[in-house]
Parts: structure tokens; C-alpha cells; sequence
């Protein structure tokens, strides 16, 4: 086959038509990696949409900032990797901030203070940490629970702690009999046993920390991201959001109303 320069100056007058009429914006897509059974924070549904406390939030940011939020469900573990390998533009899945992982990554301000749960089947005789000597407990792989546990293991005296990729699994192994007790997070805890029988938060453990989105490390995107969440929080919107997901308005002065600086090792 031969071209003559006639042909060439058609295909490339095709190429430019067809580069022109790509979708305005195309270009402006947030990024979001998400555990996809987190819920009331994300949750993917039966028709595969993302829902959610953060899911809410991570759309309003990117409408906010002149873009589209496209959600991809990935293992707990994994988002780490997403941001860090830049993948991803930001991670939502109740993610504590730690200086450890302040090395390696980049958070927005916090939005909820967190606590953890134990969780047991209903009837069981653990009311406390110090009931968790010589038992089996379950945790999510890299999760700060299992950080917070594993710190705490020669105190706490569980047997073992087994690490999950899926909440679901857990719990199946919670329900089975496979685990004694599952510690997470007390509020995706009680939202996931108010749709199952026979499971139940005995305790909850005060931790003081702080949600917040993840990023890769010092992102563009970063500060333009951690002033809209300040504006969320100025304007109702973060407080309309989470009375929605979390069935109760935030505390006057809480870490959902009040606007914050982009964390750094030691202060957030």
C-alpha cells in the first residue's frame, strides 16, 4: 500500500477532527480509590454505585474543584499501594492519620474522630479488652485496629489475631465460631450488625483517632482538596452529610464542623 500526500493530509485532518471532539473535561477525572464494603463510609451496592458517608464527600470535593470522581474498589492493603504509586489521587475508606504513614503518603484534615469496637457473637461472656486474654481475635490487614492490637499484644494477652483482607470474611469467621472477637471500627461495626443476627458491639475502645482522606505524597491536588473539605464544614455540608449516613447531627465543635490545616507528623 502507498501513500500519496494527499492521503496523509486526510488522515491527519481525521486525527485532529476526531482529537477536537473528545468529551470537554475528559481530562478532569478525580481519581478515588475505595474499600468497597465499608459502609456507612463506602459501600458498593447491588447495582455496583458507590454510596456513602465519604463517598458523598469525595463527590462534593471534586465538584468543588472543577472535576468528575470515578471510584474503584480495591483490598484494604492495596489502597496503600494506589496512592503511593500514584494510581490513585486520593483514597477514602476511614483511614486514620499516623505519623508513620505521614511518611510515605499525604492526609487531608481530619472530619471524624474515631473509636474502635469489639465485636462478639450475642450471648458471649467478652465485655472488655481484659476479656480478650487467651482468645481469638480478627482484624483487617494494615488496618489501624490491628496496629493498635498487635502494639498491645503481650498486655492484652489475646492467643492470636487473625489478619483479613475483607470485613465480610471476618465476620463470617466471627458468626462460625472461627474467631472469638473482631475489633474495628465501632461505627462500621454497629451498621454492619444492625443488618446481621446474632452479632453485637461489647465494647467500645476510646482511641482518639482522627478520619481523613488519603493522598500520594504532597499532591498537587492536596491543598485545592483541603480547602473545599474546610468550606464543606463552613457552609453545613459536611454536618447535612453526615446526620444523613450517620442518622445524628455532629457535636457543636467536633472535627466534622470545624475546618482544619493539611496534617503533618505530630499535629492533626
Amino acid at each position: 500500500m502507498t501513500f500519496n500526500r494527499r492521503s496523509f493530509l486526510g488522515a491527519a485532518t481525521g486525527l485532529a477532527l476526531a482529537l477536537t471532539t473528545l468529551p470537554a473535561g475528559a481530562e478532569e477525572v478525580l481519581r478515588v480509590g475505595s474499600y468497597p464494603a465499608n459502609p456507612p463510609w463506602e459501600n458498593r451496592n447491588a447495582d455496583g454505585v458507590f454510596e456513602g458517608f465519604e463517598v458523598d464527600i469525595v463527590n462534593e470535593i471534586a465538584r468543588r474543584i472543577g472535576r468528575t470522581a470515578e471510584i474503584e474498589g480495591y483490598d484494604f492493603r492495596a489502597l496503600f499501594v494506589a496512592t503511593a504509586s500514584g494510581r490513585v489521587d486520593i483514597v477514602i475508606s476511614s483511614l486514620t492519620i499516623t505519623d508513620e504513614r505521614l511518611e510515605s503518603q499525604s492526609f487531608t484534615q481530619p472530619y471524624v474522630e474515631g473509636a474502635m469496637g469489639i465485636g462478639v457473637r450475642s450471648g458471649s461472656d467478652i465485655h472488655g479488652l481484659e476479656d480478650l486474654r487467651g482468645r481469638r481475635i480478627g482484624t483487617i490487614a494494615t488496618s489501624a485496629p490491628e496496629t493498635y492490637m498487635n502494639e498491645r499484644a503481650a498486655e492484652i494477652g489475646f492467643a492470636s489475631n487473625n489478619s483479613y483482607d475483607s470485613t465480610s470474611n471476618m465476620l463470617t469467621d466471627l458468626m462460625s465460631g472461627r474467631i472469638d472477637a473482631v475489633v474495628n471500627d465501632v461505627v462500621g461495626l454497629r451498621y454492619a450488625f444492625g443488618q446481621m443476627q446474632g452479632l453485637e458491639v461489647a465494647y467500645e475502645i476510646v482511641t482518639g483517632e482522627r478520619f481523613a482522606m488519603m493522598m500520594p505524597k504532597d499532591s498537587p491536588l492536596l491543598e485545592p482538596v483541603n480547602d473545599a473539605i474546610s468550606a464543606m464544614k463552613e457552609d453545613g455540608t459536611m454536618a447535612a452529610l453526615y446526620e444523613r449516613w450517620m442518622g445524628t447531627a455532629p457535636a457543636e465543635g467536633s472535627l466534622t464542623v470545624t475546618p482544619l490545616p493539611i496534617p503533618t507528623p505530630g499535629n492533626y
